[in-house]
């Protein structure tokens, strides 16, 4: 990956931040947990932060949480979810100065999309839980755990 391509989004996504906590004290984000039918969970890699996520990101006005979990993994992720999206739980995010919740969804159905992956994204790819990558973000590797059932549903992202 190109030096150009990795700064621009980085750089981009610190100046949202910041109009973030100053315009909108208070933001809605939803992500959604897509298995395979080996059980893998399917995480992105962004161009512009370091960590492997689940695919989502910011609710728009106008949007349900779901209806954003939903265009969130067909942009990021290349995967139209085709019915059965639902919700595990909602999470408090405080951090960085922000006040964030997010809603973490399941698809129960989806297939790919044919589509292109966002240009935010440098990768997704399918893990199994036991070999999730090094660099995998807390919060997520958290969120895989209380989904198989190894640890309880922490409010707090």
């Amino acid at each position: 990956m190109t030096t150009a391509r990795r700064t621009l989004p980085r750089l981009l996504h610190r100046a949202h931040n910041a109009y973030l906590r100053l315009r909108k004290p208070l933001t809605l984000g939803a992500r959604m947990v897509v298995r395979d039918g080996e059980g893998r969970f399917l995480l992105v890699h962004h161009t512009y932060r370091p960590g492997w996520f689940f695919p989502g990101g910011g609710v728009k006005k106008w949007e349900s949480f779901e209806a954003c979990a939903v265009r969130e993994a067909r942009e990021e992720a290349a995967v139209e979810v085709e019915s059965g999206a639902r919700l595990f739980s909602v999470y408090a995010h405080f951090d960085q100065l922000r006040c964030d919740h997010v809603a973490l969804f399941l698809a129960d159905r989806w297939r790919p999309s044919g589509g292109r992956l966002s240009f935010e994204i440098a990768e997704a790819r399918f893990f199994p839980a036991d070999a999730l990558p090094r660099d995998i973000h807390g919060a997520t590797h958290r969120r895989i755990q209380e989904i198989l059932g190894h640890r309880s549903i922490d409010p707090v992202w």
